[in-house]
């Protein structure tokens, strides 16, 4: 099966599958480092973090009875903690697989915020107008799609462009998250998109295969040739193979950098589901300085990128 056809929309985010496994199969992954460090690297204000989850509790945002994975509650108070010791002051929460197309656990953080939370909701074909009117209101700014065989199953391309172009009317921007070199494959349908599009995990680059890597070079093309394409330098745990302190990765966050500066935004992916290595966050901070040590482009991806993409008052 051609992957463009198998994987498109899998998850549809709201419209992933567990296909057909029992519950009782579903992997359970770990939770965050318990212990944040304080970074060396003191963020600039307003400093955004644009890539991170909220998880339950379930007692209150039950999770999918279709959820891809089971995990430990990772809630708002939690989540405030990690942002108070490494000294983030803004961020986007991306609504995870496990709570399907159920966006309260974000909404209802940014009604909290004051203004310092935004969110990309899970959403499906079948929302009425009405409910992606109030996601909009709710400070909902972008949608996501994982095409990701771990996260769903086979999808729909005509269900995944009708939702483009419904949330294009809102101004929302779409958030992408793909298989580990296929982002060539993917290309004509972002370029053809009718709003922006954000790719997580800086593509889900290998840093083993190098940054001659095909399908990393690939990423820099559309990046560089496409102004509706941003990058969240975000997972180099992810990326790394020589483990932590994941500095085999920090070159692909400069490349990614150096090729457009002006749409690169930069995230902790707490509380980091699904990753060999658990990263700490405050040493995900100090990685900073390393792929960018100017202050111009730290101003940047933490602070200006982020207010300009997610529509933060200045």
């Amino acid at each position: 099966m051609h992957l463009l056809t198998g994987l498109a929309g899998a998850a549809l985010a709201g419209e992933v599958r567990a296909q057909g496994a029992e519950q009782k199969s579903i992997p359970t992954i770990d939770p965050p480092d318990p212990n944040p460090k304080t970074p060396s690297f003191k963020l600039p204000p307003k400093s955004c973090d644009s890539h991170t989850h909220i998880f339950g509790p379930a007692s209150r945002y039950p999770y999918s009875e279709k959820r891809p994975y089971n995990t430990a509650d990772a809630p708002l108070e939690s989540f405030r903690s990690v942002h108070e010791k490494i000294g983030v002051e803004r961020c986007v929460i991306v609504n995870a697989t496990v709570h399907g197309t159920d966006n309260r656990v974000v909404t209802d953080a940014i009604a909290q915020s004051k203004g310092a939370y935004k969110g990309i909701a899970n959403v499906s074909d079948e929302m009425a107008e009405k409910e992606l009117a109030a996601l909009d209101k709710g400070g909902i700014c972008g949608c996501r799609f994982a095409f990701l065989k771990r996260l769903g199953g086979v999808g729909d391309m005509n269900k995944f462009q009708r939702i483009v172009h419904r949330v294009a009317e809102l101004g929302w921007h779409i958030d992408v998250y793909f298989e580990p070199g296929t982002v060539a494959e993917f290309a004509p349908v972002l370029t053809a998109l009718p709003t922006p599009y954000v790719i997580d995990h800086m593509g889900t680059v290998q840093a083993a295969k190098g940054l001659d890597d095909p399908g990393f070079t690939a990423l820099l093309d559309l990046q560089r040739k496409d102004e509706k394409c941003w990058v969240k330098i975000t997972g180099l745990e992810r990326a790394s193979a020589a483990g932590k302190p994941f500095h085999d990765a920090v070159p692909f966050a400069r490349a990614l950098i150096d090729n457009a500066p002006d749409r690169v935004i930069w995230g902790t992916d707490w509380p980091h589901p699904n990753v060999k290595v658990m990263p700490n966050d405050g040493e995900i901070v100090d990685l900073i300085p390393l792929f960018a040590p100017e202050v111009e482009f730290q101003q940047k991806i933490l602070v200006d990128n982020p207010a300009r993409l997610f529509g933060f008052d200045q």
